[in-house]
């Protein structure tokens, strides 16, 4: 059965009518979604916004993880010397840290330099204590004196500073 030239025409039409109808009707699609795009980076949507909070929540949990009296209780092992304790500690708070690093891309550069400061400024502590102490110190005795110079200097721990800041962050985006 040979198709007569008429109906070849009418058939060649119809096709073309329907591709254009489908090329029109995606070029519609896409528009509409570059569209919505645009006004979803304007306006963070509502998983963004729960990302972000849980983000700063996983922070100030952090923040709180490696203040150095947590620290000291959580990592606290008896019989320890002095250098395994101070490796233990730093060791700890360094996993820490890297266990929560993916959270720097939801939360704002300031914040995320105040526990990135927090970190090296607690590790630096660790550090300069274990250094003053004698070869023979016990861990016992690196922790004492950790945990003295944070009751003797309470400023010179900042997790509750970087934990409030966290916080008000967080409060800034759910208003």
């Amino acid at each position: 059965m040979t198709l007569s030239t008429n109906e070849l025409i009418i058939s060649i039409i119809f096709a073309v009518l329907i591709a254009g109808t489908l090329a029109f009707l995606f070029w519609k699609q896409r528009k509409q979604e570059k569209q919505g795009f645009k006004l979803n980076k304007t306006e963070p949507s509502a998983a963004t916004t729960t990302l972000k909070l849980q983000a700063y929540e996983r922070l100030i949990l952090l923040a709180d993880r490696i203040a150095i009296p947590n620290l000291v209780s959580r990592s606290n092992q008896p019989g320890f010397s002095s250098r395994e304790m101070q490796s233990l500690l730093t060791k700890t708070l360094k996993q820490e840290f890297e266990h929560n690093i993916t959270q720097q891309m939801y939360v704002s550069p300031e914040a995320w330099d105040a526990i990135r400061n927090l970190k090296e400024q607690n590790l630096l502590i660790i550090n300069q204590i274990a250094s003053f102490l004698p070869a023979e110190a016990s861990g016992q005795d690196l922790n004492k004196s950790l945990l003295e110079l944070v009751m003797q200097n309470p400023k010179i721990s900042l997790h509750n500073v970087v934990a409030d800041a966290l916080a008000f962050e967080a409060k800034k985006i759910m208003d």
